[in-house]
């Protein structure tokens, strides 16, 4: 009898002793779980924590550094559609703008959330002024115009290869009227001129030489462009001596002789220089068929 309850208590010890090192190692593993700030957001999600401008902060951060921006731009604009007046909305709105941003890796790819990111770094400037990020979302923009005059540039060379020389023209008027001062002004101004040479359009493509020359003399096809100038004043020099005396606002808008009245390069209908440069709003140019090309589009 006494063997017996001596056996009955080594097992009860021996159960009490495997729970205690069960649960130690579950503990263990629990923290080790909860340990990351990822896990720690997302467990026990409720409601009341979908209002919760900290939780949603904390999320949106997870995300972004996580390079998901996606996610994170939905993070984002939740806490500002939720808490536009907290002390972190601008910070908000600003890493709203950086999701955006991150996103597009080259020119030659949709770009799309360049768009999305000029916006809201502009409404950060407008809805949150003088906040700490104004000096940096300045600097941003500036990018985003960079990199929007460096597609259209892109886009128009891609065309001009193509010998879809109005699609061309569209891009390349567009750097010129939006981004004059820009760094790529000089190579649309350049291939313009290529441009109204290949549709016979002589005499606007010597006056976009004799600009692009006067205006950047050391750009690298300065060269090429002073030879096509002098060939082509070479081959129509009573013109060429007419045009250099002529004030540029009148050169500007009389029609090349070149063009002749109807042909399909008629140039009353082909080249009007963008206006816009936002998604949906950019200007239409139709060809003598009825295809419409807009900028950004590849038609």
């Amino acid at each position: 009898m006494r063997s017996r309850w001596i056996f009955y208590t080594l097992i009860a010890l021996l159960s009490v002793s495997v729970s205690c090192s069960s649960s130690s190692k579950t503990a263990k593993s629990s923290g080790k779980a909860l340990s990351g700030t990822d896990e720690q957001i997302f467990i026990g999600d409720t409601v009341e924590k979908n209002y919760d401008p900290n939780v949603i902060m904390k999320r949106a951060e997870s995300f972004f550094d996580k390079e998901d921006y996606a996610e994170a731009i939905i993070e984002y604009q939740h806490f500002l559609d939720l808490h536009r007046v907290h002390t972190l909305a601008s910070y908000a709105q600003f890493k709203l703008g950086e999701s955006h941003f991150k996103q597009v890796k080259r020119i030659d790819r949709d770009i799309d959330p360049i768009y999305k990111a000029l916006e809201a770094y502009q409404k950060l400037r407008r809805d949150y002024s003088g906040s700490r990020y104004d000096s940096e979302a300045g600097e941003r923009i500036q990018s985003c115009h960079r990199m929007i005059a460096q597609s259209y540039l892109f886009v128009g060379q891609f065309y001009y290869r193509r010998d879809a020389y109005l699609a061309a023209a569209h891009r390349f008027e567009a750097i010129l009227k939006q981004y004059p001062d820009m760094d790529v002004a000089g190579d649309a101004l350049y291939y313009l001129a290529l441009t109204y040479k290949e549709i016979g359009a002589e005499d606007w493509a010597r006056e976009k030489l004799m600009a692009f020359t006067e205006r950047y003399p050391n750009h690298l096809h300065a060269s090429t462009g002073q030879k096509l100038l002098a060939a082509l004043n070479a081959k129509h020099p009573t013109e060429a001596v007419a045009q250099a005396t002529v004030p540029s606002s009148e050169t500007t808008a009389k029609v090349p002789s070149s063009v002749h009245a109807g042909s399909s390069q008629e140039p009353s209908r082909t080249f009007s220089p963008a206006t816009a440069l936002t998604p949906g709003s950019e200007p239409a140019i139709r060809s003598s068929g009825t295809t419409l090309c807009r900028l950004g589009v590849w038609c």
